[in-house]
């Protein structure tokens, strides 16, 4: 199969297959994925009660994704589904937290546009790949503990960009969820990264496992910090500037991590044009009942008065 296709949006005239760009994400998980993700905090929120305070609780020395020994790729690729799964755990699991529990990153390249079965179920366009973190069967080092992520991300010019909410009135998609989170970056071929804030303490992703996600602003970084992708290097060329910001998931109270050991929480990755949420059919059919209900009700009340006058020109006097 050729590597290259036709020109699609974004891409220019070098827009890689669906096959190829899962290929390339499964060439060096340590290489590309070290340029999102670098490390796995842990904090206890036992005694805090202030959900947005920073750290949020006890810091507990965080777990380095440059230290992890990672799973052999071939096991979990899946060419059907374009998806591949990297698990993995320290080298040196002096405590034994990892002991029967792994951190997994699952990528899933996209060939169509669409929205996968499970929540937050984000909206994503061809040639666009979704990447789901699981922390699963780990155990934690304090009663109440919050886990977060250290995303490193490309740099614009001097400065770092800054993530942009976008706020809807639809919320079919992910209940009580209506805010996306938006990061754009480069030159073009720009790239960008969407999710939603929350995530989830249950494999189903329901809405009572729902917990919130928080980002804190980005912040630059030093280059030689971070895992020399060759991946990275291919796309964007030479890159010194590289910024970093802090993912937090869950709060001292409701649904978190400590129900069953579970946490997951997914984004979208694409190179071009991000995908624009438009309202859904659900919601577009509520608007039309909420705005033509008064409009019936008037031009009902309306052809009674018309009738119930012209009923009573009708009548003749009686002398």
């Amino acid at each position: 199969m050729s590597g290259y296709e036709k020109p699609s949006r974004g891409w220019g005239y070098c827009a890689p297959s669906p096959v190829l760009l899962l290929s390339l994400l499964t060439a060096a998980p340590l290489g590309l994925l070290g340029e999102e993700t670098r490390q796995l905090f842990e904090f206890d929120s036992t005694n805090m009660s202030d959900a947005a305070s920073r750290p949020p609780g006890k810091s507990y020395s965080p777990y380095s994704l440059a230290n992890f020994s990672w799973n052999n790729i071939t096991d979990s690729l899946d060419p059907a589904t374009l998806s591949a799964t990297f698990r993995g755990h320290p080298i040196r699991d002096h405590t034994g937290a990892f002991a029967n529990g792994s951190l997994a990153f699952r990528v899933q390249a996209f060939s169509t546009s669409g929205r996968p079965a499970q929540p937050p179920r984000l909206l994503h366009s061809a040639d666009t790949c979704q990447l789901e973190v699981a922390l699963v069967g780990v155990s934690p080092r304090g009663n109440r503990s919050l886990f977060g992520l250290e995303v490193a991300t490309l740099g614009q010019g001097p400065g770092c960009p800054s993530v942009q909410e976008q706020h809807s009135i639809d919320d079919e998609y992910a209940p009580a969820v209506f805010q996306l989170a938006q990061l754009l970056w480069g030159s073009l071929p720009s790239g960008f990264m969407q999710w939603r804030p929350v995530a989830f303490s249950q494999k189903e992703g329901s809405r009572e496992s729902a917990m919130p996600c928080q980002s804190s602003p980005l912040y630059p970084t030093l280059a030689y910090l971070l895992p020399q992708s060759p991946v990275v290097r291919a796309f964007f060329k030479t890159q010194n500037n590289f910024c970093a910001f802090n993912l937090t998931f869950g709060a001292s109270t409701g649904p978190g991590y400590w129900d069953q050991h579970y946490l997951s929480w997914s984004m979208l990755l694409g190179v071009g044009t991000p995908p624009v949420d438009a309202l859904s059919p659900l919601v577009l059919g509520i608007m039309a009942v909420a705005l033509g209900a008064p409009a019936l009700v008037l031009l009902a009340g309306g052809l009674f008065l018309l009738l119930g006058h012209k009923r009573h020109s009708e009548y003749q006097s009686i002398n």
